[in-house]
């Protein structure tokens, strides 16, 4: 592993550590319950190097979004694609393994923050756009020129429009580790997105 390697790692870490310790605190105290200061002491930084990667609290919470704790899985599967698989079955198996991931938790759990606190919310509209132009460009190298641009952008665009709904609540759902005890009368996160890809897959 070369230096530039291991430098690219150290900072990819540092921003990681110091959105998870925002995340965190915004679960814990609300938004309005704390400030940059201690975001930085919980994750073991100075607040110049806070300053380094995130403008502002907000935009700290929100980059917690694209933290993917799965990241070794989704290598392994991306290693292990098979190069025939439409750019729609490449998105249910990933929407599936994030889902696995607590990701889309993570998701509901700032978009429900930011209900309460407006401030966050062009932060989250900027870490789900992030997510978008990521799945977006991994179709697109995957497919290997064989489906057009537009093809690609329009299937992102939808499979992540139908994501909102669960995220804002307008859709009730269970996620991983959820019970449905806890939340009667709600359908399994796995339920609804076989329901969705059936649509995708045969038109409306």
């Amino acid at each position: 592993m070369n230096k530039q390697n291991l430098r690219d790692m150290k900072k990819e870490a540092t921003a990681n550590a110091l959105a998870e310790a925002a995340f965190n605190l915004a679960l814990e105290k609300g938004l309005d319950g704390f400030i940059v200061e201690d975001i930085v002491q919980r994750a073991g930084f100075s607040r110049r190097t806070f300053a380094n990667y995130y403008s502002c609290k907000e935009e700290a919470v929100a980059m917690a979004a694209v933290i993917f704790k799965g990241a070794d899985e989704v290598a392994n599967w991306i290693e292990n694609l098979n190069e025939d698989m439409t750019p729609l079955d490449i998105l249910y198996q990933l929407m599936n393994l994030q889902q696995t991931g607590e990701h889309f938790m993570k998701l509901r759990q700032l978009v429900m923050l930011s209900q309460q606190t407006p401030t966050l919310e062009p932060y989250i509209l900027s870490a789900l756009r992030s997510l978008q132009i990521a799945a977006q460009q991994f179709i697109s190298e995957q497919s290997l020129g064989r489906y057009p641009e537009g093809y690609t952008h329009l299937l992102v665009g939808a499979v992540y429009g139908a994501i909102l709904p669960l995220l804002d609540g307008s859709m009730k759902v269970l996620f991983a580790g959820e019970s449905a005890e806890e939340t009667p009368n709600t359908i399994t996160f796995e339920y609804y997105l076989d329901k969705m890809f059936s649509y995708l897959r045969k038109g409306f």
